[in-house]
């Protein structure tokens, strides 16, 4: 299948000095496949229109709210207008923005967690059934290659029966009280009015959650969690643990903290079953180590010519040379592009291509993090997850 032209893209949040909006930009650009064309970059005009002229929009698509943004794509003929858009801003936003563009017929790549409420999920995932649009949830980690190759591990049976799903992700950026120091990421994401219900756990716990499910296909059944508010005078919790009961009978444990002093992104997997197990670092993310139960462990290295097809696709230079972050939010960008591309040919999309997490994944996301704060919350403990 070929196409005659880059897809086209409108950014709704991540102005010119906000870290994630930079990094969603250069994915984009990284493979030469979409434009950058318009946006509303900030919920502030004059900050919107300044970062949007910075980074090069025409006038006319530099928008100083995402309604006008709206409302301009539909006035312009059908030929002119963006693709999709992409929706970065602050998590008490993402509904507003995703439903309205997804109601009015446009593909949308939005950013984790989903929205703020199951509710807000569930009439999402049915807006999206019900348009037919395409909707893609920028979990990145998924778009790792020694990710995928774990995945196909784990699906293809070479670790037997899943028995043991163990996943830490612990940072420090939160160990000191960043939040009152000017720090904006920390000032909303500890915000309940902005950042949802929980933080830690709705941050980099949803991260935990959909590295798990995307590896090992497994369905909880229930769920325990304690979590921990450490920095004072913090209204969400910054720290967290989860124990996880897996319809199969397997058992799992979840770790995210974000008062983790002196580590970064030290995102950590390991899935043990029947005959092995499986370990990947996103610190060291270009190697997979394999521990079967009756032969050597090996280490298998992003680039190889053994890797399953997803993880070589996912890739873009020879071994050796280390692809990381930007990578891999670029191959969910080009899992979400396949799909928009068979959308508008009207053919069924290359499932080895369109690898990408979907808004169902993003839903299945929000209720995970429903019911962790039910369990926190309840002196049982135990809850169990639909």
């Amino acid at each position: 299948m070929t196409f005659d032209r880059k897809l086209r893209f409108a950014m709704v949040g991540g102005g010119r000095d906000a870290f994630i909006g930079a990094v969603h930009r250069k994915a984009m650009a990284l493979d030469g496949e979409i434009d950058f064309v318009a946006g509303a970059l900030s919920s502030d005009w004059e900050k919107a229109t300044a970062s949007g002229r910075a980074l090069g929009l025409a006038d006319d698509r530099n928008h100083g709210d995402w309604q006008a943004l709206l409302a301009d794509e539909l006035e312009r003929p059908p030929e002119e207008r963006i693709d999709f858009v992409s929706i970065v801003t602050p998590n008490y936003l993402h509904y507003p923005v995703a439903a309205a563009f997804v109601e009015a017929g446009f593909h949308v790549v939005c950013d984790k967690p989903l929205v703020n409420s199951g509710s807000e999920a569930d009439a999402l995932v049915r807006a999206v059934e019900q348009s037919g649009t395409v909707f893609g949830v920028t979990y990145n980690y998924t778009g790792y290659p020694m990710v995928r190759e774990a995945r196909h591990l784990v699906r293809s049976g070479v670790l037997g029966e899943v028995r043991k799903v163990t996943v830490e992700y612990n940072q420090g950026w939160l160990a000191t009280a960043v939040e009152g120091q000017g720090n904006k990421q920390a000032g909303w994401r500890m915000d309940p009015a902005r950042g949802g219900r929980v933080g830690t756990m709705g941050d980099i716990g949803s991260h935990a959650e959909n590295l798990a499910a995307t590896v090992t296909g497994l369905t909880l059944e229930s769920i325990c969690a304690d979590l921990t508010t450490f920095g004072q005078g913090r209204q969400l919790d910054d720290d967290g643990h989860l124990l996880l009961r897996y319809t199969n009978g397997a058992r799992g444990v979840i770790i995210a903290s974000q008062v983790a002093a002196g580590l970064e992104n030290d995102l950590r997997l390991q899935v043990s079953g029947t005959l092995g197990t499986i370990s990947w670092r996103q610190e060291d993310p270009n190697h997979l180590v394999h521990s079967p139960l009756d032969g050597p462990r090996r280490i298998l290295t992003r680039g190889s010519p053994w890797l399953c097809e997803s993880a070589r696709r996912a890739s873009r230079l020879p071994a050796g040379h280390p692809e990381s972050f930007i990578e891999a939010f670029a191959n969910i960008y080009l899992g979400v592009a396949a799909d928009i591309r068979a959308h508008t040919a009207g053919c069924p999309a290359d499932t080895l291509a369109a690898d990408y997490p979907r808004v169902a994944d993003g839903a299945r996301g929000v209720h995970f993090i429903e019911k962790v704060v039910e369990s926190a919350s309840s002196d049982r403990k135990w809850t169990a997850v639909q």
